[in-house]
């Protein structure tokens, strides 16, 4: 066990990826009293990079919102947790999952499908986004699509399909993102929270030049010498030119952790009593298709 008795157990929450939407989800578990860990790749691909804890993979360190994550080693995470700190692993098969043993596993990977998360990673499993089946991979799913539902605790159905088209934004979906022309090392031009005009070079794949397609403020980049592909997000741009979103956790990444904490509240209700959230445990569901309160067996 590699956590002292000053660390418990039951609070210890393993994130899978450390973007900008598992950053918001770690931001507000730290802030709720848990002990947070966070899992990376060795080269992330994080866009928005100045509100993502997976850019201490590159750095070392990273702040957001005043709370710090550190790249370690699994040897380092419960002093690092111990500093008040969110220890950031290079752990692309889950092994610390096994290490650890914590009381909760969220898979925030955003990937659309799942990478291999299972329900027996924990005693509660939760999983970000579609790709995630309740009962059968986690224990729950929290709904990402913008919407009526976004953040919305989901026991009884998968999240939403991805639709391949980004939100809207200031009336721009597809525009406001900024996507590689063609495979190639990725070099970028532009900084994070500049002003920018439509037909801008904001960055280079192979020397060939990537245009804003529309004005306003560059609220992501990847890292510079990345190797990407054709298609592949390289940016975002936010039209509504408010430099500070570019720094502070998005209203979609706050939504979406609200439902993060709120369905590891109510399933650890049901381990404290039952056990077990493998066991058959009653619980009231609101159900939107049919706008009715049921009682269902999970």
């Amino acid at each position: 066990m590699l956590f002292s008795s000053k660390i418990p157990d039951s609070r210890l929450v393993v994130i899978l990826g450390a973007g900008d939407l598992a950053t918001g989800i770690a931001c507000r578990l730290f802030r709720s009293g848990f002990a947070v860990v966070m899992t990376e790749l060795a080269q992330p691909t994080a866009v928005r990079r100045t509100v993502a804890f997976a850019q201490a993979v590159y750095d070392g360190k990273a702040e957001v919102e005043g709370i710090t994550a550190v790249r370690v080693g699994l040897h380092e995470v419960a002093a690092t947790i111990r500093r008040g700190q969110i220890p950031v692993l290079i752990d692309q098969d889950r092994s610390c999952v096994t290490a650890l043993s914590p009381r909760v596993v969220v898979d925030a990977i955003i990937a659309k499908k799942n990478t291999g998360t299972l329900r027996s990673h924990a005693p509660v499993v939760i999983g970000v986004g579609p790709g995630f089946t309740p009962g059968r991979d986690v224990h729950a799913v929290i709904e990402t699509m913008r919407g009526h539902n976004l953040g919305r605790v989901l026991t009884d159905r998968p999240a939403l399909p991805n639709t391949g088209i980004p939100g809207n934004i200031g009336g721009y979906t597809t525009e406001r993102v900024l996507r590689a022309g063609a495979d190639g090392i990725f070099q970028g031009v532009m900084a994070i929270g500049e002003q920018i005009n439509a037909g801008d070079i904001v960055a280079y794949v192979n020397g060939q030049p990537v245009l804003a397609p529309i004005a306003g403020i560059l609220r992501g980049l990847l890292h510079n010498g990345l190797k990407v592909f054709a298609r592949m997000k390289i940016g975002d741009i936010d039209p509504r030119c408010c430099r500070e979103h570019c720094f502070t956790i998005s209203d979609k990444a706050l939504a979406i952790a609200g439902g993060v904490l709120e369905a590891i509240l109510w399933l650890d209700q049901g381990i404290n009593r039952y056990g077990s959230q493998d066991q058959r445990i009653r619980k009231t569901l609101y159900i939107p298709a049919n706008n009715k309160t049921t009682t269902k067996i999970l």
